[in-house]
């Protein structure tokens, strides 16, 4: 979802509003509605809900104050010291904090949405202007509980425990959620949050305050999301980010990111030399750390999108043991190094391996889940998915399950289409053995792919060697009794590629049959130099394989752009970024052009898209004829058994 514009939340704003937040801390009043009290259990503890449902005095009203409740667990948790126990101490602040917050979300939509002169005249409005008074009231309330809940969850979250199972089974829901009047909404839930917090089952330790408050908070906005879609006058909240000054935390509508759910995995460590041939990959993989590394968090976007040279999808294929998943843990290496010298929050988030449930509209939940944090502008992501054919399968084919069909439906969404949003600062990576079983759509997204080859050469296969015997030799130096090349000096070949040239040297022609066919076709009617020679050479392409279509067009036109920005940064900008990382958008962006017009000088575009088509067209017709070439290996497979067993029978 696109959102037009963003306004800031000023700090010293908050400060004027905070004494109204720290009031509802001290005291609110509550009138439980019947349903909340005589609530069914659900199955769960019910002691709890009768606890939640009890009244504190004779009458309707409750009065709670948060503030007693948490010195009365002071003194629970932490009975022989004056200090208040860490974790409690943080909750109570976080929650202070969100309270302002959505306290000023709501005065912002009152403004926007002209609530604030509806109130006003309240007493002058007619029957529909105190239907659309109540229905901004709603409105309101429910964007300030959501902002408060989402603030919460932002600042607690990074402090709570992983594994929240426990919590979530103690928690028994939230017995009402009222959207009347910011008053109201904002009572009854300190009401139950309260009543919770001085349970004596649910907080047991001081960790448990943040376990359970973030356990809460996420409950009051899955609420708040079932009930979203009876809200009315939401346009003032959809269309725009509301951005907390000096931090990284944003509301943009109710498609909120949880900054902080996404939790970086750990990975190996691992550097390009450690690996073994692949130069296409390494290269590519080196011009991806480099281009995400120049994303801009000001103008929240990326120079390099504008030059041409982002991928925000690609893919790196190969047979088995390449070294797909090494390939991986290096990007990340990378990646995690210089982000940390820049002082960039970088995220490594690849795909878990449970994404398929076996619930009917489980796996599309998962999938939502997992991409939801690339849309974050704060930090650098990084998402790869291992074993691509896994989750992202050719649908048509026989057996897909339903899981798979839902992954895919949301991919697709999230990567073009009305939810895709990329800022510059994501990129998703398919790595598979196996290309020709993905889904054609899924590859179609595709912006840039390579090679995963492993060793191709003998120097590739001796330095795969030496990595092995070289820490026998650190222990046991006389141990290895062989000689050493004559000519080669070991991991010389390991290194990084200048550029693209350097890898591909010239390809001519294309090594697929039935594309090399085409070419030479297309050549006789047509120079190769001439525009008209790819309008034709496409058409006919089309012929041959139905599915190749406009889509196919612009990946290789983004292929092409790829090899005009493939150009080293500056040394220099790494050791010191101040000369270019840290620099304005527009400053980047200027810099880049210059470095790419110099880069060009040494080019020439017709060679550069015969290549890049040529890449294509051959990776086109390799994943075409591999699916067809394994279905007729298995027929003929199936047949050289039924052969032999007839042979076999006849012989009894």
């Amino acid at each position: 979802m696109e959102h037009n514009s963003t306004f800031p939340i000023k700090q010293n704003e908050l400060d004027m509003l905070r004494d109204e937040a720290t009031s509802y801390l001290k005291s609110i009043q509550w009138e439980q509605s019947q349903r909340a009290k005589n609530r069914d259990n659900d199955g769960k503890d019910e002691s709890i809900l009768l606890y939640l449902s009890r009244a504190n005095n004779g009458s309707n009203v409750n009065v709670t104050s948060v503030s007693k409740t948490i010195l009365a667990l002071k003194k629970r948790l932490l009975p022989e010291s004056v200090a208040i126990p860490i974790h409690l101490n943080q909750t109570l602040y976080a929650v202070q904090e969100g309270i302002t917050l959505g306290i000023w979300i709501k005065d912002s939509y009152y403004k926007a949405s002209g609530l604030s002169s509806l109130t006003e005249n309240k007493s002058a409005l007619d029957a529909s202007g105190k239907r659309e008074y109540e229905s901004k009231m709603h409105t309101a309330t429910a964007f300030m509980l959501y902002a408060t809940a989402y603030k919460i969850l932002h600042d607690l979250k990074p402090h709570a425990s992983d594994d929240l199972s426990v919590m979530k089974q103690k928690f028994a829901g939230i017995p009402e959620v009222s959207f009347m009047t910011p008053l109201k909404g904002i009572s009854c839930q300190l009401f139950y949050f309260d009543k919770y917090l001085g349970h004596p089952e649910i907080i047991k330790s001081d960790k448990d305050v943040i376990d359970f408050t973030v356990v809460y908070f996420e409950a009051l906005i899955a609420e708040i999301q079932l009930r979203k879609s009876t809200l009315e006058y939401t346009e003032t909240i959809t269309d725009r980010t509301y951005k907390l000054e000096n931090s990284d935390f944003s509301v943009s509508g109710w498609e909120n990111v949880f900054q902080g759910t996404a939790k970086s995995v750990e990975f190996n460590k691992i550097q390009f030399e450690q690996i073994v041939g692949n130069r296409d990959a390494k290269h590519f993989a080196r011009r991806l750390t480099e281009r995400l590394l120049s994303y801009d968090f000001e103008a929240k976007k990326n120079p390099f999108q504008e030059l041409g040279g982002f991928m925000p999808v690609f893919m790196g294929y190969g047979i088995p043991g390449t070294g797909k998943s090494m390939l991986i843990a290096a990007i990340a290496t990378r990646l995690k190094e210089h982000s940390d010298n820049l002082n960039i929050p970088f995220l490594f988030h690849p795909m878990p391996d449970t994404l398929i449930s076996t619930f009917q509209g489980g796996s599309a939940e998962k999938m939502v889940e997992w991409m939801k944090p690339l849309q974050d502008p704060s930090k650098l992501i990084f998402a790869p998915i291992d074993d691509a054919e896994n989750n992202l399968q050719e649908r048509t084919a026989q057996g897909v399950s339903a899981g798979v069909k839902e992954v895919i439906g949301v991919f697709l969404r999230y990567t073009e289409g009305a939810y895709a949003v990329n800022y510059g600062n994501s990129s998703i990576g398919l790595f598979t053995n196996l290309p020709e079983m993905l889904d054609k759509a899924v590859i179609s997204r595709v912006q840039g792919r390579f090679k995963i080859d492993g060793a191709r050469t003998e120097n590739d296969f001796l330095d795969q060697d030496y990595i092995w015997w070289r820490k026998l030799q650190d222990t046991m130096p006389s141990f290895v009794n062989m000689d050493d090349p004559e000519n080669y000096k070991y991991l010389d070949d390991q290194g990084l590629a200048k550029s693209m040239g350097d890898i591909l040297n010239l390809v001519e022609k294309p090594s697929e049959e039935r594309v090399h066919e085409t070419f030479s076709k297309v050549e006789k009617l047509h120079e190769s130099d001439d525009h008209m020679f790819y309008a034709a050479l496409y058409k006919e392409i089309q012929k041959i394989f139905p599915f190749f279509s406009s889509r196919d067009v612009r990946n290789i036109q983004s292929a092409i752009s790829l090899r005009l920005t493939d150009f080293d940064l500056e040394k220099e900008w790494f050791e010191n970024p101040e000369k270019y990382f840290k620099k304005d958008y527009e400053t980047k962006f200027n810099m880049l052009q210059e470095l790419m017009k110099s880069n060009m000088k040494g080019l020439n575009f017709s060679d550069i898209r015969r290549q890049e088509v040529i890449r294509y067209l051959d990776n086109v017709a390799t994943i075409a004829d591999t699916d067809f070439k394994r279905k007729v290996d298995a027929r003929i497979n199936q047949l050289n058994i039924e052969n032999e067993a007839r042979e076999q029978f006849g012989k009894r």
